[in-house]
């Protein structure tokens, strides 16, 4: 049996714990073959992100174009895209070889740090939102890009924006629930939270695990459970002994298999 593909398309993050790390572990642990095309190197750790340096967005396209031209991609999902002509050359490229799509609209590292230049916003939602199967924002992302209100108001409005189903997820929320929906139902999914001081690469795991569950041919519904489920079981793994911030989530479980 061929082994499904998933590619993520996002930032390289140094210190291991989120962007493309996160995702092609996640992508493992999901029994899926990992790829990735890389937008942006950060220079980043536990405590904070000090740099960024932005791929050309040309190589970007030759990174895409030799994934797909060779391997084949089930699906994928982009993570920090950090500026418009980024998000523009991966859509023109998308556009071009439809694939179930996760949008993972990454704004702010968790220290803070911007990883999408405020001029990219409108970009992200008019090009990407159209192409994405879903789109997963946490609870301070959705209030950024829809303003006020309710996971379920909050919910409805991504969707309005053109997106075909939007997952505002619950780890930031007083109540640990995702909320997915789909133009015609809301949908809450419990998540379990654990109290615990490694969460860095949360998001970029739950988004990476929808997407490989997707390329297995779950549907959207059991692909978001299975996603909350990931994420979850990754933070109450996580190394929190790692570094002097946040330590990385681990979807693998490394002491485990220690």
């Amino acid at each position: 049996m061929t082994i499904q593909r998933c590619l993520t398309i996002a930032g390289s993050d140094s210190g291991g714990g989120a962007g493309i790390q996160a995702d092609l572990k996640a992508f493992a642990a999901a029994g899926c073959h990992g790829m990735s095309a890389i937008v942006a190197l950060t220079a980043q750790n536990t405590t904070g992100v000090t740099g960024v340096h932005e791929v050309p967005p040309d190589f970007v396209r030759a990174q895409l174009e030799a994934v797909f031209d060779d391997l084949g991609v089930d699906a994928a999902k982009t993570g920090m895209l950090f500026s418009a002509p980024l998000i523009e050359t991966v859509a023109d490229f998308l556009e071009e070889h439809p694939v179930p799509l996760v949008v993972d609209p990454v704004l702010v590292a968790s220290s803070g740090a911007r990883l999408l230049q405020e001029d990219a916003v409108e970009t992200l939602v008019e090009r990407l939102f159209p192409l994405a199967t879903v789109i997963t924002p946490n609870l301070p992302e959705a209030h950024a890009l829809a303003g006020e209100g309710t996971p379920y108001e909050l919910a409805e409005r991504l969707y309005a924006l053109g997106a075909r189903a939007a997952i505002v997820t619950g780890g930031h929320g007083d109540e640990p629930v995702d909320h997915l929906f789909d133009g015609e139902e809301h949908v809450e999914i419990p998540v379990v939270r654990h109290r615990i001081q490694a969460t860095h690469g949360a998001g970029c795991t739950h988004s990476a695990t929808l997407a490989a569950l997707l390329a297995r041919g779950e549907s959207l519904e059991a692909a978001a459970r299975g996603a909350a489920r990931a994420a979850s079981r990754a933070v109450a793994q996580g190394l929190a002994d790692l570094g002097a911030g946040e330590g990385p989530v681990d979807v693998i479980g490394l002491r485990g298999a220690a």
